[in-house]
């Protein structure tokens, strides 16, 4: 397995994107509210313009446009800024019309577009240098977490987060007329995007004939055929379903070359794929929280990924996947050896199994563990940062089963409901037999999705309430945040146009069913 080349700590919250130019800089982003640039490859911070403040909420994404001396990020507090990195200055400063958060903004590869998706369920196409809006694209009913640009910038597809993607032609009126909508992955489309090649033999992409990778909450990343022959015949087939990842995947991309295809994930690890033949090619493993983006650089030399533990890694390729004659003979760690040729859901192998290295470890009963088993437990399900308190306190086995709520925030210091909960549940996992357990991915008490957690706590909601924004928030966090003196919303910072909140009993039954699924 390759080692990490370096690891970038500056961010100190979660980091939400990664992306290179083409002139060999590197962007993260985080919800610290800043954006970082690095150069390439000493990966050392370009200090005299980094970090670039700006936003007022957490940064989302950010892309470079193909030149690279322009920026795109976008963010929570519903601008995206366009950075000019000739002269660390901003260019231009845009915002949907409805002013709601924007998740996603990408460049179109010829530069004459940039597209930006928000959680108002729309897109917003704007004109490059102009920066004028040219079409709000209406059709999405769930939030529009992704979008992609085939190599050619003639179409344009969009995901949510209810799982359907949609197909937008940017010859056409600059992307008037939604083309077509697909079911591509349960839950939720988390991210997409185009290879320049598409046949099996590596052929480049023609005559509308293109290679489309996606990937979503259900914990596959899928390779399809994308045919577009016109408004009225784009023809849409999948063409590998590539399993390995145990948990929800967040992000995936290509690089430049077409020939490899990365994944990053909920279940902490960062894949690399064969997109030609559907096979894997080798695991990275690093991170202590999911992995929220990952990005090669145009090189292919390295391979960034970013995630909830703040961290950004840097993975230096070896030769062989540098090269564009990458093969599947590096199978040292791959996941599955052989292409997977599947759309029927009925052929999708099972998702919930860990690695078998880890099945001797939770064998004996949990009444019979050590102090150093629980903590080691604590460590195996993403929490190492409370190992330190469960060891003060003498958390063996036995005490394990009995702790409660109280306990666990009062004596044990988690004060987050979500973090308590996710410890709870996961241990109510293991009483219910070892042998389901250890066959279970250890990933799947670490996910609570985003539109659970409150956007200004970012903590999941016991309470959550509707304010005069039409944003949800944990009732204490906007009542505090009113009280503090605060008019505006803390989405878009629109006046709120009272301080009335309403209860959102959907959301909290949704909630009360996560916690207890």
């Amino acid at each position: 397995m390759s080692q990490t080349e370096i690891s970038l700590n500056s961010h100190t919250s979660d980091v939400n994107s990664v992306n290179f130019s083409v002139n060999g800089i590197l962007c993260t982003c985080a919800g610290d509210k800043t954006v970082r640039l690095w150069t390439v490859p000493d990966f050392s911070e370009l200090e005299s313009i980094s970090p670039l403040r700006g936003h007022t909420l957490y940064v989302n994404c950010c892309d470079f446009s193909r030149c690279g001396t322009l920026l795109a990020t976008c963010s929570t507090d519903g601008k995206i800024i366009i950075w000019d990195l000739n002269t660390s200055r901003k260019q231009a400063v845009l915002e949907h019309p409805s002013r709601g958060g924007i998740r996603v903004c990408k460049f179109s590869p010829n530069s004459l577009f940039l597209v930006s998706g928000s959680d108002d369920e729309t897109l917003c196409i704007w004109d490059i240098p102009s920066w004028r809006l040219l079409r709000n694209l209406k059709g999405h009913e769930a939030f529009v977490q992704t979008c992609a640009f085939t190599p050619d910038s003639l179409w344009m597809v969009s995901g949510s987060s209810c799982g359907e993607i949609r197909f937008w032609d940017m010859s056409l009126n600059f992307g008037n007329c939604p083309l077509k909508e697909q079911e591509v992955h349960d839950l939720g489309v988390a991210a997409c995007d185009f290879s320049i090649l598409y046949g099996d033999n590596g052929e480049p992409y023609e005559n509308g004939k293109y290679l489309m990778a996606s990937c979503g909450q259900d914990s596959f990343v899928k390779l399809w055929n994308v045919i577009c022959n016109g408004v009225l015949n784009i023809k849409f087939t999948n063409r590998y379903i590539l399993a390995g990842h145990t948990a929800p995947v967040l992000s995936c991309c290509f690089a430049s070359h077409g020939k490899l295809l990365a994944s990053g994930s909920v279940d902490k690890t960062v894949r690399l794929w064969n997109p030609l033949n559907g096979t894997a090619l080798k695991t990275f493993e690093g991170h202590t929280r999911y992995v929220t983006c990952c990005a090669f650089s145009f090189d292919s030399v390295f391979l960034a990924s970013g995630s909830n533990d703040k961290m950004v890694k840097i993975w230096r390729l070896d030769n062989d996947l540098q090269s564009t004659d990458a093969s599947v003979s590096d199978t040292a760690t791959t996941a599955n050896p052989s292409p997977v040729v599947s759309t029927s859901s009925s052929s999708m192998p099972n998702l919930l199994q860990s690695d078998p290295s880890d099945a001797s470890d939770w064998q004996k009963p949990v009444n019979r563990w050590t102090v150093d088993d629980v903590c080691c437990w604590i460590g195996h399900i993403g929490y190492s940062e409370y190992e330190d308190n469960f060891r003060q306190n003498v958390i063996d086995g036995s005490e394990l089963l009995a702790l409660d709520q109280s306990t666990l925030e009062n004596s044990l210091g988690i004060k987050a409901y979500g973090i308590r909960n996710k410890i709870i549940r996961a241990r109510s996992f293991l009483t219910e037999s070892v042998t389901t357990a250890t066959t279970s991915s250890k990933a799947d008490f670490d996910y609570t999705p985003d539109e659970f957690l409150c956007p200004i706590s970012r903590e999941i909601m016991q309470d959550p309430v509707i304010a005069a924004d039409g944003y949800t928030y944990e009732r204490a966090a906007i009542e505090s945040w009113i009280k503090a003196g605060n008019s505006r919303s803390p989405m878009t910072n629109s006046l709120l146009l009272n301080q009335q909140t309403t209860p959102n009993r959907t959301v909290k039954m949704l909630i009360q069913r996560h916690i207890t699924s």
